[in-house]
């Protein structure tokens, strides 16, 4: 198969509508010129997407067209002195260009924040990420390469014609890392793009950074600082399509391809799980269909099936030699996320936001999301998958009835035994994300944050200098406060979650993804 099956978007020529959705009710929006880009096109700041009958949290995905430059927050109770640096964080912003609308909530342009802290202060700070995905967009006014729901090609010719016109997707809304000294905002294909963690202005494209023939890595590459290395797996799609487990060394830019796995049946990888000795894949059996990818039948979502006869393979690959340690095959789940992954008496532990089937990547597209008539998606439960490294059966506990999703720990016990994940919850299963929830994973038990009409994200963990113990720290999550039409950054104390205090912003945010705080004493 041609490598540009996936890791290339394919873009049309110029056209006049296309199956990509019109959009309805709304003002025509392009983007707002930011301090750094006065040449972009202004218009309206608050035009919005108005729907008659539309879900309480729709506001968390209605484009956000302002861009922000380092302004000063109102602050509500305290915010810890001790809490000194930035949160970056990267999600969709912007649904529209043109007369075309997105489709699916992984797909909208990526917008990058900033929430800067110091001495008790905080500043906001946004930008749209200047990726090609943008550039292209904004130039011509309409989507022009493909996203993971959407297609910008209408006819049989415009597909013919984008092979010959094939550019990478590189719309980084799903994560940010820091790669040594380079910032990078990422998706789920080899070509992040690095920017000033400050200004937000978006530097350029940085090298293939995993293997430069995959076509698709994930967004979640687990960084050792202290080694200054980072890990991630990748995707290559042929005849036999192929895993690869890259290591990249900061200080020199050297790759180290620990390992390719084959499989006829290749997987839907979001994440995977690293301990102190393995790397570990999950390839749950949402699979690709890689003719469908070839001839371009539509979109990357449409080229996903659910084969749950497929059940969920593990492979553990040895980080010190590359070595395929043990092979395994356990009960159909899905997965998007990985929560952490230790070995403890020769068995592998390896924990994931799971869920039953993969209907969640269908309850992700925008016109149920905003839509009053369907209930919010589901969240995962955190189980436990046991790996023997004997090459004994697997075996799958559920840790917590507590559901969850966007998981984060104490970075300290990554790879290692721990405690305690946090995560964003549901006061019911058809609720859309409404609370934040901490889950004792020995006993099960949560504990929740919770405000009426208000919509947290992911928690991202901050531990407090001298920290004593695994959640002696504060979380900082952004959370869209519906009935207000704005969002705020709140700070949680981890062990209890008591807020602590808030910072409100002047205007809503889209829900994003993923972020991280950095100390301003390592930035």
């Amino acid at each position: 198969m041609s490598r540009a099956a996936a890791h290339v978007g394919w873009t049309c020529p110029a056209r006049r509508g296309g199956p990509v959705r019109r959009r309805h009710n709304r003002a025509a929006a392009s983007v707002a010129p930011g301090p750094d880009d006065p040449s972009l096109p202004a218009l309206d700041h608050d035009a919005r997407c108005t729907m008659s009958s539309s879900s309480p949290y729709a506001a968390g995905f209605e484009s956000l067209e302002r861009e922000t430059d380092g302004e000063s927050l109102d602050v509500e109770g305290t915010i810890p002195e001790w809490l000194s640096g930035r949160l970056l964080r990267t999600g969709p912003a912007k649904f529209e260009v043109g007369d075309d609308t997105y489709n699916h909530w992984f797909d909208g342009l990526a917008m990058l924040h900033r929430f800067g802290l110091r001495d008790g202060d905080v500043s906001y700070r946004n930008r749209f990420l200047r990726s090609g995905a943008f550039e292209d967009a904004t130039a011509e006014e309409r989507i022009v390469r493909s996203e993971f729901g959407t297609d910008p090609c209408r006819s049989i010719f415009g597909r013919i014609m984008s092979f010959f016109s094939q550019k990478p997707i590189d719309n980084g809304n799903v994560n940010v890392a820091a790669y040594g000294d380079a910032y990078v905002s990422m998706t789920e294909t080899p070509f992040p793009i690095a920017f000033d963690p400050d200004t937000l202005e978006t530097l350029g494209p940085v090298p293939a950074t995993e293997n430069p023939d995959a076509d698709m890595s994930t967004a979640h590459p687990v960084v050792d600082r202290d080694a200054g290395r980072a890990i991630n797996v990748t995707l290559a799609f042929g005849r036999t399509s192929s895993y690869g487990v890259v290591e990249r060394d900061f200080a020199s830019g050297d790759r180290r391809l620990l390992r390719e796995i084959e499989t006829d049946a290749p997987s839907y990888l979001h994440s995977f799980g690293v301990t102190d000795e393995y790397v570990v894949l999950a390839g749950f059996p949402l699979v690709f269909d890689t003719m469908a990818l070839l001839f371009r039948s539509g979109t990357f979502a449409d080229a996903l099936e659910w084969k749950p006869d497929l059940g969920t393979r593990f492979w553990a690959v040895r980080r010190s030699d590359g070595e395929l340690a043990g092979q395994w095959r356990g009960p159909a789940r899905f997965g998007f996320h990985h929560v952490n992954a230790f070995e403890v008496d020769g068995e592998l532990q390896v924990d994931v936001a799971a869920y039953d089937d993969a209907t969640i990547v269908d309850d992700l597209y925008l016109d149920r999301l905003r839509s009053a008539d369907t209930t919010g998606p589901p969240a995962g439960h955190l189980e436990r998958f046991h790996l023997p490294l004997d090459g004994s059966s697997v075996d799958v506990s559920r840790r917590s009835d507590t559901r969850i999703e966007l998981p984060r720990i104490d970075d300290r016990r990554a790879t290692r035994d721990y405690r305690y994940v946090w995560g964003g919850g549901q006061r019911k299963p058809d609720n859309f994300i409404d609370q934040i929830v901490r889950i004792d994973i020995d006993s099960g038990d949560a504990e929740t944050w919770h405000q009426p009409g208000c919509y947290p994200g992911e928690p991202v963990f901050v531990e407090r200098p001298d920290a004593a113990g695994e959640a002696d720290g504060v979380l900082l999550t952004v959370v869209l406060d519906a009935e207000r039409d704005s969002s705020f950054l709140a700070v949680l104390d981890a062990e209890s979650l008591d807020e602590v205090g808030r910072a409100r912003v002047p205007h809503h945010i889209p829900f994003q993804f993923h972020g991280n705080f950095y100390p301003e004493e390592t930035s």
